[in-house]
């Protein structure tokens, strides 16, 4: 476990809902997902297959285009969707619409006044005016920070790469050689400048090494692209800095010529983490960075992205199935289920514990190597709809006790705070 900055947020997912349109019907991937990623902290997010972990990612990273809700990095928003304020215009014209109709109602049963009914329809329709402005001013702004983010960010470094070069330049006039040397590097600063992206300071590794890497790209070409792209031309510093990387992966820079397909899955995996890093990121999604290896494998991976972390300070969102592993690894763990966050604390408040029902199943399943355990264990089946009725009370993510979040109604979280939080 590391001292992360609790107070200091890396990242923030607000509401954050994907969907995917199937003819008329749509998939609900991930449906209003909130949480913060706080800076040095490793963040697990755990669930079964299909529940929404790696679109979760996919869709921070601005793979996907979101539906709906805000991803805020470094206190910028990246990502926005506009389905929520879609559906609160169309929610404020039906009510008004209801309302409107009642009022005409009740001048024909002469319980209102022509007049007042006037007056009145003039308010609803005032309020409806101002809610419709109000929605499409909120999704014009998330069009304008979804599309802008990148460009703002580059125009911030421009500034400050001006701000130090200029005084420098005029420093310099008097000296030829200097001036000469100055104005390369002020060039060379502002060509990287303008070609940073604020989204590429958060990379990622992906769960298949195979199909994540160009099997007619060389390896030092695989993790240099991202340097090439950023507008660095130097080539001796471009090798320096790819055969340092794979160094620090456990890899050597003979291997650096090589093609993708003449490695194990392993060092395969090692290379797609070395394209990650190189581009010294301040935030690393790891989707299922192990899950396609041998148990072997896994513990070398495991330890050298724990490794990392510490060295370069690196923020981790660390999606996996693998319990174990994510106890390990994770400082806070998120619990998905069907698209929903079930449930959030500390890596060790949650083991000890467990509060939402199929957190409690998810646990009882992890094998441990112990025959006299195994011959006792209790495997644990989670049936929502017999745990759960959500027919009158509606449920959300509430804290129960101080950092420990879980999805819950009313009634459950009394019941909840009584019998697993005494």
């Amino acid at each position: 476990m590391s001292d992360y900055q609790e107070n200091e947020v890396l990242l923030s997912v607000r509401h954050l809902c994907q969907y995917f349109k199937f003819g008329k019907k749509s998939l609900k991937a991930v449906d209003d997902v909130s949480f913060d990623i706080h800076k040095g902290e490793v963040f697990g997010l755990v669930g079964e297959s299909g529940c929404g972990k790696t679109t979760t990612g996919r869709s921070i990273i601005k793979l996907y285009d979101i539906t709906s809700g805000d991803v805020y990095f470094k206190g910028q928003r990246i990502a926005a969707g506009t389905l929520s304020y879609k559906n609160a215009i169309k929610e404020a014209r039906a009510n008004a619409k209801a309302e409107l109709a009642k009022l005409d109602e009740e001048v024909k049963a002469n319980s209102l006044s022509k007049e007042q009914a006037e007056a009145r329809k003039a308010e609803i329709n005032a309020k409806l005016n101002a809610t419709i402005k109000e929605n499409k001013e909120a999704i014009e702004k998330a069009n304008f920070d979804h599309k802008n983010c990148d460009k703002e960010f580059s125009e911030r470094l421009l500034k400050e790469v001006d701000d130090k070069y200029l005084p420098l330049l005029e420093k310099a006039q008097d000296n030829p050689e200097e001036l000469a040397k100055v104005k390369k590097e002020y060039a060379t600063e502002k060509r990287i400048a303008k070609n940073s992206k604020l989204v590429t300071q958060i990379q990622m590794i992906f769960q298949d090494p195979i199909a994540s890497l160009n099997p007619r790209m060389t390896v030092q070409e695989i993790i240099s692209e991202g340097l090439v792209i950023k507008g660095i031309k130097d080539k001796e510093y471009i090798q320096n800095k790819v055969y340092d990387i794979l160094e620090t992966v456990g890899l050597v820079k003979e291997h650096a010529s090589r093609y993708p397909h003449e490695f194990s899955g392993g060092q395969r995996q090692r290379i797609g983490i070395a394209r990650s890093v190189v581009m010294n990121p301040d935030l690393i999604i790891a989707d299922e960075p192990v899950s396609a290896l041998d148990v072997s494998i896994q513990a070398q991976v495991v330890n050298l992205l724990n490794d990392l972390r510490h060295q370069m300070g690196l923020t981790v969102l660390f999606i996996a199935h693998d319990l174990s592993v994510v106890k390990y690894f994770s400082d806070r763990i998120g619990v998905m289920y069907y698209g929903k966050m079930v449930e959030l604390a500390s890596s060790d408040e949650l083991f000890a514990h467990p509060v939402h029902p199929y957190t409690r199943s998810l646990l009882s399943a992890i094998p441990l190597p112990d025959p006299e355990y195994e011959k006792k264990r209790v495997r644990m089946i989670y049936n929502p709809i017999a745990e759960h009725d959500y027919s009158v009370n509606k449920p959300s993510l509430r804290e129960l006790a101080p950092g420990h979040f879980v999805y819950c109604n009313d009634e459950e979280e009394e019941r909840y705070k009584k019998e697993y939080l005494k």
